[in-house]
């Protein structure tokens, strides 16, 4: 009898505890509906942080949890290309297709960088829209906070206060830690950078560091013997302090060029999860800023 009564205890408080289903495209943005949200909502990442977020695969499981969701939240900007519209025509569900309250795109509330003159296969992997990579400034990630808040609040407006309480007082501890993470940063200004991917530009313009040279010989093509071997030569001209990847890239032309032009070779988690440090929004920060700083002095 007591087994019953607390099995249909939980029936009756689970949906108080979790509101909301959330299917997030990437850690990032779970990350943000998990602080926007809390015990109000349930969350799920269709990528991990060591995930190209380019190419996803929209397998069997990940299908029912969009089935399941209210609110998909994606970056936007064609990031997700590849596989979000089968992952949303697989579903079945009405509530998360494009244009309906249920999907929100972060590239929708945030200026983009990169956004091309021309569109031309042979410049590569390049998006349209501009460059989707966008989480990494965090002044971006404010502007995601209090957009999707708002969303949130008009999908379940039992809660709507608890949302924007909670907004409130995520985006008041973020302020106070982008004043800090800036004074942090500061000798990173002008630091000369190779880069894996354009998947950096936002953090790069954020704290004023300089691409010089990108493993990739054009976006999204892998690294070449030859494209690795041009490098090197340009280094010795143009020197730079590290080579910079991702936690997702492969580290075999990052570690060759780094042993080859005598330069660190430096991994940031990119998102929440890339590294045993970034365990959420604020130490993803904390960490990518440990691990430019070490290599700046």
């Amino acid at each position: 009898m007591r087994s019953l009564i607390t099995t249909a205890l939980l029936a009756v408080a689970w949906p108080a505890l979790a509101a909301l289903s959330i299917l997030a495209c990437e850690p990032e943005w779970g990350a943000l509906a998990t602080e926007l949200g809390g015990a109000q909502v349930r969350v799920n990442v269709a990528a991990t942080a060591l995930q190209d977020p380019h190419r996803i695969e929209a397998r069997p499981s990940l299908i029912a949890r969009a089935r399941d969701a209210d609110l998909v939240v994606c970056t936007g900007a064609e990031l997700e290309a590849g596989w979000l519209p089968l992952l949303q025509t697989q579903s079945g569900n009405a509530k998360i297709q494009p244009g309906q309250p249920g999907f929100f795109e972060a590239a929708s509330v945030v200026p983009l960088l990169e956004r091309p003159a021309r569109l031309d296969r042979s410049l590569g992997d390049v998006h349209a829209s501009g460059n989707p990579h966008l989480h990494l400034d965090p002044r971006n990630i404010e502007r995601v906070a209090a957009a999707l808040g708002e969303r949130m609040a008009e999908l379940d407006p039992a809660q709507a206060a608890h949302y924007r309480q909670r907004g409130k007082a995520f985006l008041t501890r973020w302020s106070e830690a982008i004043q800090r993470w800036e004074s942090q940063a500061a000798p990173l200004k002008g630091m000369p950078l190779v880069v894996y991917h354009r998947d950096l530009s936002y953090l790069n313009n954020w704290l004023g560091m300089r691409e010089v040279g990108a493993l990739e010989p054009k976006p999204g093509l892998p690294p070449s013997t030859a494209h690795l071997t041009q490098l090197v030569d340009q280094l010795r001209r143009t020197p730079a302090k590290a080579v910079v990847r991702a936690a997702y890239n492969d580290p075999r032309p990052a570690d060759w060029l780094a042993e080859r032009a005598m330069i660190p070779a430096v991994t940031l988690a990119y998102t929440v999860g890339g590294t045993p440090q970034a365990k959420d929004l604020f130490s993803l920060y904390d960490d990518t800023l440990a691990r430019l700083l070490a290599v700046a002095r």
